[in-house]
């Protein structure tokens, strides 16, 4: 029996399908959680490149960098939006998307 070996091709076709579900969460979804969850799937997809791509290569240092502060920007993104969220939801028990032109400044 002979063993399947994961290759560069089997990450970067698991990164693709993660980075569609995340593009496809985004346009269908109205509740603001989930359009975030849906982005970080995504953030997700491209931190999962760079491991691939460093792992592959002879260079291993440039892709973990770079997943560390895709990694630091995604939290930042998550606890800003967050933020918005929470305030929104103060004045309205619904959080939806179609809502934040009430955000503009």
């Amino acid at each position: 029996m002979e063993f399947l070996q994961i290759g560069l091709s089997h990450y970067l076709i698991l990164s693709a399908i993660l980075f569609f579900i995340g593009i496809i969460g985004v346009i269908i979804s109205k509740n603001l959680i989930r359009v975030l969850i849906s982005i970080e799937i995504m953030m997700s997809a491209v931190n999962l490149n760079f491991i691939a791509f460093s792992s592959f290569s002879d260079i291993t240092l440039n892709g973990d960098v770079f997943m560390l502060f895709i990694t630091a920007i995604s939290a930042l993104q998550v606890a800003l939006a967050l933020t918005l969220i929470i305030l929104k939801f103060k004045d309205k028990p619904e959080v939806s998307s179609n809502e934040l032109e009430e955000l503009n400044g």
